[in-house]
């Protein structure tokens, strides 16, 4: 049965455009609205979870629960933080996504790596600097000692472990570095100690105790003096001498390096 539509007046007219149009946007609206949502599941949104500060293992559940997938896409080291923790993740926390989505996560290394150790010594570096640098270059501040010595807050020795620790040498990111710091007090004077004949050990220790530091110890061949034992110190010893209370002591040790402790320079008999 044909229908028959009459456009014998202007309204006639307009009201079956209207008519036209209303029925293609409704195609459309649905189209896009409902039928796209629904055949590409658009419409079943998932909370992301906060997988901040969990530990990998942990997330694999929590995203497997979800239909969730997720990617490592960076590796970083953070002192006293548990290996494999996820320290950040994109999209963020409480966002929507699709079943499915892939989650990158930032998580913490197994193994610090190692880096090279800063030289805070030579260059004369105030304390605060030294503490910047430490932290810049993924160290931590360890034990700050300070001793007598006219430069204040300069660093004076740098130490990892309890040994005196050199430039360039390789540590692992993260390793605490024990500072010796001057005191700003070393304008106290003292008379120079005679370490004439008494052993490196002995010498030390009398240094030591004399707020005073032991500087450059070199060996040499002294004939007739007994090996191991000081043959000369500069500054030398001597009525009237003095020294500054954190001025270094450098000593010459009778014999050679391997005939006694192993370590130190020969020096020629006379430097």
């Amino acid at each position: 049965m044909a229908i028959y539509i009459n456009t014998r007046s202007r309204k006639d007219l307009i009201i079956h455009i209207l008519l036209v149009i209303g029925i293609v946007l409704t195609l459309f609206l649905g189209f896009f609205f409902l039928y796209l949502p629904w055949s590409t599941n658009h419409g079943q949104s998932i909370t992301v979870p906060d997988l901040r500060k969990s530990n990998l293992e942990d997330v694999k559940n929590t995203l497997s629960e979800r239909k969730l997938e997720y990617i490592v896409s960076d590796c970083t080291f953070v002192p006293g933080v548990p290996p494999f923790t996820v320290l950040s993740q994109y999209p963020f926390p409480n966002s929507l996504v699709k079943e499915g989505r892939n989650i990158y996560l930032t998580v913490t290394m197994a193994t610090a790596p190692m880096i090279r150790m800063p030289d805070l010594v030579s260059t004369n570096t105030s304390l605060r600097s030294a503490l910047s640098l430490l932290r810049s270059e993924g160290l931590q501040e360890g034990n700050i000692r300070y001793i007598p010595d006219i430069a204040e807050n300069a660093v004076l020795e740098q130490r990892y472990n309890g040994q005196k620790i050199e430039p360039g040498t390789l540590i692992p990111k993260g390793s605490k570095i024990e500072l010796v710091v001057g005191n700003g007090i070393g304008n106290t004077e003292l008379d120079v100690p005679n370490l004439i004949g008494v052993s490196l050990d002995e010498a030390e220790l009398i240094i030591k105790g004399s707020d005073l530091r032991v500087g450059t110890v070199l060996y040499k061949d002294v004939p007739g003096a007994v090996r191991g034992t000081v043959v000369e110190q500069r500054p030398a010893p001597g009525i009237g001498g003095k020294i500054h209370v954190g001025e270094i002591i450098d000593l010459w040790i009778a014999g050679k390096p391997d005939m006694d402790t192993g370590e130190g320079a020969t020096t020629p008999e006379n430097p």
